[in-house]
């Protein structure tokens, strides 16, 4: 049962909770009629019933083509979109609350460099054991590899800090980061492959992209939301939270695993997208507050949001579609700045 405190929060977030989920079911909505062939969003709305409740009487009048275009072409995309930019925003409330570090996100341990490494050797060597799958796997492989000598390159005597886990994760990435150099310098011609896949795209996902990433992502989400409590009082300190009863080591450990698994799964299909779990985590703090209860679902509808809009924008906006990593940095590093600079004139520099 919620206690009375912690029930108090769920009614009070719950409106914008509710808000966010509304506006992001409208940006799906017109974000997928929006493209070279535009289909209105009433269509939209026939076509995914019909697919849903498969009667097909509820398509007469719409060009045949178009029932594809959404349920087959853009719907995956979207979805996938929207996934991984409420993973990437999640991470980032964890990692931040875990290294006690604001500038913490899902990419502060390397976590990204790893998934670059993998995807970079299976496409250098051109690796197709599992068809279009063999680069996310050896993406996910590598943000995973990596996040355990993450870990065991940080650990002192079974404990976990902070400023271990960061020195630790710059350290590993550095070292990933000259072996993608050098792939790419060996590369030749498929030095370019390499490159547009680390600016970040959601190209051709298919729905069993879209059904493995939620899967990962609201897994993760239930494990963090189960322990956001804890991860509450670890920002008060290790000496307050260990005199409440609270194990630091063993939550920080489950929640750098959690965070770091839905960066792997994130990365693994998407490429490298950044600011999104740096940017949303605070940004939402001006609205709800630095607890974590609040801050998690928040921010994962508010990353969905944002990525998915990105993405639109990239697709059916532009010209000529740019890669998505390339459109948030672009939007993400200005609005991080503004946001950097007006924190320290809170503060007083």
């Amino acid at each position: 049962m919620l206690k009375k405190s912690e029930f108090g929060t769920s009614i009070k977030v719950a409106p914008k909770i509710i808000l966010l989920i509304f506006i992001l079911l409208i940006v799906i909505l017109f974000s997928t009629g929006m493209g070279y062939i535009e289909i209105s969003p009433l269509e939209v709305i026939k076509i995914i019933i019909a697919k849903i409740s498969g009667d097909n009487a509820l398509l007469h009048g719409i060009n045949e083509i178009f029932p594809y275009v959404v349920y087959d072409v853009r719907l995956p995309r979207i979805l996938t979109a929207a996934i991984v930019g409420g993973g990437l925003s999640i991470a980032g409330v964890v990692y931040q609350g875990i290294l006690l570090n604001p500038l913490a996100d899902p990419y502060t341990l390397g976590i990204s460099a790893g998934a670059a490494f993998g995807a970079a050797i299976a496409l250098l060597l051109n690796i197709t054991l599992l068809g279009i799958y063999s680069v996310a796997l050896f993406a996910f492989t590598g943000s995973v590899a990596t996040l355990f000598a993450v870990i065991f390159l940080s650990s002192s005597d079974g404990r976990l800090s902070s400023n271990n886990l960061i020195l630790s994760g710059i350290i590993i990435a550095a070292i990933l980061s000259a072996g993608i150099s050098f792939m790419k310098y060996v590369a030749d011609e498929q030095v370019s492959i390499i490159i547009f896949w680390l600016m970040g795209s959601f190209g051709s996902k298919t729905w069993p992209d879209v059904s493995l990433t939620f899967l990962f992502v609201s897994i993760g989400f239930i494990i963090c939301i189960f322990f956001a409590r804890d991860l509450n009082i670890i920002s008060l300190g290790d000496r307050s939270a260990s005199s409440l009863g609270i194990d630091t080591t063993r939550v920080r450990l489950t929640l750098l695993i959690t965070a770091s698994l839905i960066t792997a799964i994130c990365v693994s299909v998407s490429g490298i997208i950044g600011f999104v779990g740096l940017i949303i985590p605070h940004l939402m703090r001006f609205f709800v507050g630095p607890d974590t209860r609040k801050l998690l679902p928040v921010s994962a509808l508010t990353g969905a949001i944002l990525l998915l809009c990105a993405d639109t924008i990239t697709r059916a906006v532009l010209t000529a579609e740019i890669p998505i990593g390339v459109l948030t940095a672009l939007i993400g590093g200005p609005f991080f700045c503004y946001i950097f600079k007006r924190k320290r004139r809170r503060t007083g520099g």
